[in-house]
């Protein structure tokens, strides 16, 4: 916890250029990426341990999903991140076939601002009416049932989204999906919705910065900013009746379960009892051919080499330490199989 606020800091740079010389000599290349702000605190730490070992800089500009998606589709990154996947239409509008595999998972906190309380249990159908601008007042009755013996304030509710292209935005509301018939028949879920309620935030940052410096707010944002900013955050019911925190374990068993070969799932929502129900994947994507607009092979090497070792049980160990879930064993082998299926020429990059 001691590094978060440090990483959070040095996340904001980006530098959307790259080069690397053509020498082959790992060391002498520059790499960069951009998209999620969810994955951002565990990418960000990472890659500084990275530099070190091998001499590759990386950059990463915490942009939004969306962003990150736009970035590699414009061939400004070498990598997008991303907590959404690429649906099919994302995949054919892609100037060239792509690879995509998770990294790790994650959970997605209801962060609040009430002074004189840290903790409060919410249910899926008060957290979707509070999202839907039907309970406007924390002491509703409804919340009041709830606990009991929690002291509401008379105050309006001001709810809290993200503005940007969201990966976050699209596992919260897939799980809203879930949980709220109005809420998938109105708005549906994705990185972008129209929100009927509330005020928007640009990335994770800026979503925990809003609800950090505005009395009666709350917003969903990726754990790891929620506990670096000390920001109290609710107890969710889930799918098992069972109110539940977010942390290792039930961020874990919410991604139990076979993961499909195109890696592309949603873990909201899950019937396991010890599950938090707020939880998702977060995926790297690249091109599958890596010789494009001038890009040397030395890149590509790079590329694929700070990817495998980011699977390694290191890389995954980083994850861990900043309080997100490491991949499986099943899903990392899988992850490492799609790796190599990118190429330079057509030849594989990684045996």
């Amino acid at each position: 916890m001691k590094k978060i606020g440090l990483f959070l800091a040095l996340a904001l740079v980006f530098a959307s250029c790259h080069s690397g010389k053509k020498n082959g000599n790992q060391s002498s290349v520059t790499l960069s990426g951009a998209g999620s702000t969810f994955v951002m605190p565990f990418y960000t730490t990472a890659f500084q341990k990275y530099t070190p070992i091998t001499g590759v800089k990386i950059s990463y500009g915490g942009i939004g999903s969306g962003g990150g998606i736009r970035s590699l589709k414009d061939r400004v990154v070498d990598f997008g991140a991303s907590d959404a996947f690429l649906t099919d239409t994302q995949m054919t509008a892609m100037p060239a076939p792509v690879v995509e595999f998770p990294t790790c998972s994650g959970a997605v906190v209801m962060a609040f601002n009430l002074p004189g309380i840290q903790d409060m249990k919410l249910t899926s159908d008060v957290l979707a009416n509070i999202y839907l601008g039907k309970i406007k007042k924390w002491n509703d009755p409804a919340l009041a049932q709830l606990n009991p013996g929690v002291k509401f304030p008379n105050l309006p509710i001001t709810v809290v989204y993200r503005s940007d292209g969201s990966g976050t935005s699209n596992i919260f509301t897939n799980y809203l999906t879930k949980v709220s018939p109005e809420w998938k028949t109105k708005y549906g879920f994705g990185t972008t919705v129209n929100w009927p309620v509330g005020i928007g935030g640009k990335g994770n940052p800026g979503v925990a910065g809003t609800i950090s410096q505005t009395v009666g707010a709350i917003g969903y944002v990726e754990s790891t900013y929620a506990f670096a900013q000390k920001i109290p955050f609710a107890t969710i019911k889930n799918q098992a009746g069972i109110f539940i925190k977010p942390d290792f374990a039930s961020t874990s068993a919410a991604g139990k379960g076979t993961m499909p070969q195109d890696t592309r799932i949603m873990i909201t929502n899950s019937p396991d009892p010890a599950a938090y129900p707020i939880a998702g994947f977060t995926w790297v994507i690249l091109y599958k051919e890596q010789n494009y607009n001038n890009r040397t092979l030395a890149q590509a090497e790079a590329l694929l080499k700070l990817w495998d070792w980011m699977l390694s049980p290191d890389g995954q160990a980083v994850a861990q330490q900043i309080d997100y879930v490491p991949l499986p064993a099943s899903v990392v082998a899988l992850d490492k199989s799609i790796l190599r299926t990118v190429t330079y020429n057509g030849k594989p990059i990684l045996q």
